[in-house]
């Protein structure tokens, strides 16, 4: 019986000489390392339009006093394109982005293609416009697109917009 003392004191001992566990080390926090953004190139477009990608965003349709307005883009930013009416002086307006005034607008849907020559809207924006008379064809062909609608401007992204309620409304406010 002492000998199993022994051999129980023997391995006491021994477990008594293993070093704890270290501790671990302490936790900081360190802050994560900057996001580096990289702009994406504009994709290249080749081939039918048809089967490029829209543009992102959404439509939105909003009244004021000087009539209605169609704006689409991606939330909380500046519109891409805008359609609107100008109860006054029965004109449609679709203005977009673009770097220059007085550039060729181009218009095209699923049965019709128009041209048009672009102003700019203000000396501080980078809009141009187009006006368009409530009744040309282009509008009605915008409006009843098969889905979708590309607006070009020289030297510009062309804007691949969903052909949405949106632009009837506009177009029925301004013909009354």
């Amino acid at each position: 019986m002492q000998i199993r003392h022994l051999t129980l004191i023997a391995i006491m001992a021994l477990a008594a000489c293993v070093a704890p566990p270290p501790q671990p080390a302490p936790k900081t926090v360190s802050a994560p390392p900057p996001v580096v953004v990289t702009p994406t190139p504009e994709p290249r477009l080749a081939g039918d339009w048809n089967d490029w990608p829209f543009t992102p965003g959404n439509w939105t349709y909003s009244r004021d006093g000087r009539g209605s307005m169609g704006a689409f883009g991606a939330p909380g930013r500046t519109a891409t394109v805008s359609l609107r009416c100008d109860a006054q002086s029965r004109r449609v307006y679709l203005a977009r982005e673009a770097s220059a005034p007085g550039q060729r607008m181009v218009i095209r849907t699923s049965t019709a293609m128009k041209e048009f020559i672009a102003r700019a809207v203000s000396a501080n924006t980078a809009n141009i416009a187009a006006e368009i008379l409530p009744n040309d064809p282009i509008l009605d062909a915008m409006a009843f697109s098969r889905g979708r609608v590309l607006v070009e401007a020289e030297g510009q992204q062309p804007v691949i917009l969903p052909s949405w309620a949106e632009i009837t409304r506009i177009v029925e406010d301004c013909r009354g």
